[in-house]
């Protein structure tokens, strides 16, 4: 009971949330200089004129009318929709990559003290790798790929940088679960003459699920961005990373359409962390206490 009441609070925060972020939108074009505000000859906020910043009426206006001008152009909210569509079914294979690398590597790091104090640190590393750099090498090697009919197509290079960035908070996540049960409960298990695999499925795993959901869903949130920013960088058509290149291009004309795919990964990234929610629900009985990432 308090557990569904703190989901509703929940729920009920994060849409005051984004109220708020609405009002403040419509309340700084309606007080702001149309020229921002500049400090030191450097502009700090946006100009509030309809080009640089229109209202979210007309975005919900444009959003309902089509693309473009073609002949059975779709509107622009139904074409947004694919796109993400596109980028979550990418951006899923990508963190179930990262998840089951990431909770391997927890396991191998809890079972060996030595593997924890030479790869932890390597993994902290691997993050200060800019995508930017990372995309073209792993189109470029992903190209040599050939294996009897199989050949490596440019979403799997997408998949590859989401579950890159997905892996690292779900080692962490998992390696800290891993570590949390108490000494009297690991002594009880060696009394009980259980070897290390069986202490890990009847203990080590079980308690690490209340340390492992909160980094599942980061890691979730973080193969959503890596998507995005693989698409543009690697080049990948369909998803919703290059959409918002393609409307940007367009955003002097027509700067409502510009903001459509921006919400929609927003939207995209809420979802997945909503489907990760879910999971936890099959895992209710381990998760008695979520501890908060």
């Amino acid at each position: 009971m308090i557990r569904a009441g703190g989901r509703f609070y929940a729920v009920l925060w994060g849409l005051i949330g984004v109220i708020i972020l609405l009002a403040l939108w419509e309340g700084y074009k309606a007080l702001g200089p149309s020229t921002g505000f500049e400090l030191f000859g450097q502009g700090i906020l946006p100009k509030t004129d309809d080009r640089s910043m229109p209202h979210l009426w007309a975005m919900v206006q444009r959003a309902a009318e089509p693309v473009n001008s073609s002949a059975g152009s779709p509107p622009v909210w139904l074409a947004v929709i694919g796109a993400a569509l596109n980028s979550l079914g990418v951006a899923a294979v990508g963190w179930a990559i990262g998840s089951v690398v990431g909770l391997l590597l927890a396991i191998l790091m809890q079972r060996l003290r030595v593997a924890e104090r030479a790869v932890l640190p390597w993994l902290i590393l691997s993050q200060t790798v800019p995508l930017i750099a990372l995309a073209p090498l792993i189109v470029a090697w992903g190209g040599k790929i050939q294996i009897g009919a199989f050949s490596w197509d440019r979403w799997m290079s997408v998949a590859v940088i989401a579950a890159y960035l997905a892996f690292f908070p779900v080692a962490v996540g998992a390696l800290r679960g891993l570590q949390s049960p108490d000494t009297i409960h690991l002594e009880l298990m060696r009394s009980y003459d259980a070897g290390w695999f069986k202490t890990l499925l009847r203990l080590r795993l079980p308690a690490s699920v209340p340390y492992l959901l909160p980094a599942l869903r980061l890691g979730a949130a973080s193969a959503i961005v890596g998507t995005v920013v693989a698409e543009v960088s690697t080049g990948y058509k369909g998803g919703i990373g290059r959409m918002i290149v393609e409307f940007a291009q367009s955003g002097t004309s027509d700067p409502a359409k510009a903001y459509a795919p921006i919400a929609g990964a927003v939207v995209l990234g809420l979802v997945a962390a909503g489907l990760v929610a879910l999971l936890g629900l099959g895992l209710k009985r381990f998760n008695r206490q979520e501890i908060s990432s």
